[in-house]
């Protein structure tokens, strides 16, 4: 999604430096140090914000995080729960974003992947890192160093998470790794896997012997003939987003490829689904607070940062939204709002976890439109 333009230098960072492949169309790339509009955050104390659905706690709540910023700062937030999915709200705003346009909101939250996309374009504004100085000292280190913002110059994760296996213990035996989501016969039919490309096809990549953080064109031949067989051979009931959820609770399903949040969600109503860590490893995303060009309350969208990176509020939030908090620190602060979530390794994994996990390398245009037609092409869609 983006496409020529030079290095462009900014709060002492250029876009080359950043080592991103340009996706997209003509046209698209901007200079963020050019596409940038003044900031009248001190005289108007406002800030919009586009996040996905349930990713907050309740924001009516008196004691709730939300209304504790708005008192504590005095900046007024319209949040709106729009974001679906990353290609969806990619398609939502490329065109203003793509011709140096406002889009009427100074943050928006998106995965790693499409972070990385709008970064490339030069269509996201550096933070100042001064005004966030609690994400530099309390983000945790295995999300530090990610190849496309090794300095946190332009992101911030907001909620992290894992995608592993997940299986319903009433229906079946435990499921250990993908090769045997992929192969046991009593699952035939019955297993379904994540529609997010990335997802599935780093668990596709570590089958065949490859690494997702660095793979050749070969590496995902193998990988993506290697699914078109499980495919063909109806082990695969369907490619889903988060409405595996229910089947199986249902049990329709017996086992699928899935997020650790959800899980946790649903173990609340049924403990027989349990999530595993395969033994091909576990993929490692995050959601991430980006400030799109033209934002005009860029101050109050880092005040919200900082915020979010106290690790009491952190502490507080992961305890609603049940994903990996981000903030170090706040697995101290859990003990004071739920202790029985202090040693839940969903919301804080521990190192020997986390050293298993692994990434999805940038893909550059070409790659992107090939994988993407190939994935089209096994999965229907």
């Amino acid at each position: 999604m983006l496409k020529g333009g030079g290095a462009v230098a900014f709060a002492g960072v250029s876009l080359a430096a950043l080592k991103l492949p340009f996706f997209g169309t003509d046209g698209a790339q901007q200079d963020p140090a050019q596409c940038r509009a003044r900031d009248v955050s001190e005289e108007d104390m406002r800030l919009v914000i586009s996040n996905w659905p349930q990713y907050i706690d309740p924001k009516k709540a008196k004691n709730g995080t939300f209304q504790r910023f708005q008192e504590q700062t005095g900046i007024s937030v319209t949040y709106n729960d729009d974001v679906n999915d990353n290609s969806e709200f990619y398609a939502k705003v490329r065109n203003q974003l793509g011709s140096c346009q406002p889009i009427d909101r100074d943050m928006m939250m998106l995965t790693d992947w499409m972070a990385a996309r709008m970064i490339g374009l030069g269509w996201i504004q550096p933070l100042d890192k001064d005004a966030v100085p609690n994400l530099h000292a309390n983000l945790i280190a295995p999300l530090r160093g990610r190849q496309w913002d090794p300095d946190l110059t332009y992101h911030a994760p907001w909620q992290s998470g894992l995608t592993g296996i997940a299986y319903n213990a009433a229906k079946t035996g435990e499921v250990k790794s993908f090769e045997e989501l992929l192969t046991r016969s009593d699952l035939k039919g019955r297993v379904t896997l994540l529609s997010e490309m990335r997802d599935t096809m780093a668990f596709m990549l570590r089958i065949v012997g490859a690494d997702p953080d660095e793979f050749t064109e070969d590496e995902w031949k193998n990988a993506i003939d290697r699914l078109q067989k499980v495919v063909s051979s109806g082990q695969v009931r369907a490619f889903t987003g988060n409405d595996y959820t229910q089947d199986l609770a249902a049990g329709n399903i017996l086992a699928c490829e899935a997020w650790s949040g959800d899980v946790i969600q649903l173990q609340a109503d049924n403990p027989d689904i349990k999530f595993v860590a395969p033994e091909e490893g576990l993929s490692l995303w995050s959601d991430n607070m980006i400030v799109p060009n033209l934002a005009t309350h860029e101050a109050n969208a880092e005040k919200w940062i900082d915020y979010y990176y106290e690790p009491a509020v952190a502490a507080k939030l992961a305890s609603w939204v049940n994903y990996i908090c981000p903030v170090e620190g706040a697995r101290e602060e859990m003990e004071k709002i739920d202790p029985s979530l202090v040693d839940e390794p969903l919301i804080f994994p521990d190192d020997e976890m986390l050293k298993a996990t692994f990434d999805f390398m940038p893909l550059d245009d070409r790659q992107q439109v090939e994988y993407e037609g190939d994935w089209s092409d096994v999965t229907g869609g």
